[in-house]
């Protein structure tokens, strides 16, 4: 087959904009994904799943609703479960993965593979997440396993990496197929699957380089690694 590069078409998975910070949070992501030169198609809860997609990109948002992964006291959720986009990206993993396309999970995206793939989540972290809402708390010196596809795309140097989120996953919780590739502590922060072409997840946000400051310039590498992966394909494809 005669292998053909151009332009990926990247599926953009996220909430309904119902703010001024949320509008703000998806032109982050669609900024990111198009310095990596990705076509951007947004997805809001609702939306059919384009069949001709060459990505995904599973954005950060609120909780997933615990019944997902067998859990049934939320007590200590952040936020309540948008259902409908549970469903949605539910949906769109299931789809990628059944194409072997290229996924990249953030934040909640990260946490949405784990669960897709048969882990579970940890529903709270005590002083993993910022006292402030709209800031993030700093990891510094992330360690990155150098075999793995995070760190060709963003190199095997520690990294200092910022996040937000109330919930977590550790070795426990981790999906068999997965395997972590950055953590803190007992925290996973990075992973990436064993049985897939592409698919990495990073419980951190590389879409806020420039909006955090003491992130690391290399935490963006990993758009760019996902988007040229997607872009790869062949004629036959199509």
């Amino acid at each position: 087959m005669t292998h053909v590069q151009r332009r990926a078409r990247i599926a953009l998975t996220i909430g309904k904009p119902t703010s001024a910070r949320a509008l703000a949070a998806r032109a982050n992501y669609v900024a990111a994904l198009e310095r990596a030169r990705a076509e951007v198609v947004v997805l809001e809860p609702g939306d059919r799943i384009p069949a001709d997609v060459d990505g995904l990109c599973l954005a950060g948002g609120p909780d997933i609703a615990p019944a997902r992964y067998g859990e049934s006291d939320p007590k200590h959720l952040a936020n309540e479960p948008d259902l409908e986009r549970d469903e949605l990206e539910f949906e769109a993993i299931d789809a990628a993965l059944r194409r072997d396309i290229p996924v990249l999970g953030i934040c909640r995206g990260f946490q949405l593979i784990n669960v897709a793939l048969g882990g579970a989540l940890v529903l709270h972290v005590d002083r993993h997440e910022p006292d402030d809402p709209d800031s993030v708390r700093l990891h510094h010196d992330v360690a990155i396993d150098p075999s793995s596809k995070l760190a060709a795309a963003s190199g095997s140097a520690p990294l200092d990496v910022n996040s937000r989120p109330d919930g977590a996953v550790t070795s426990k919780e981790l999906a068999p197929s997965l395997r972590a590739t950055a953590s803190v502590g007992e925290l996973i922060e990075a992973f990436e699957s064993g049985t897939h072409r592409w698919v990495v997840g990073v419980q951190w946000h590389p879409e806020r380089i420039g909006k955090d400051q003491g992130m690391s310039p290399g935490v963006e590498g990993v758009f760019a690694a996902f988007v040229q992966e997607a872009a790869r394909t062949t004629t036959a494809s199509r």
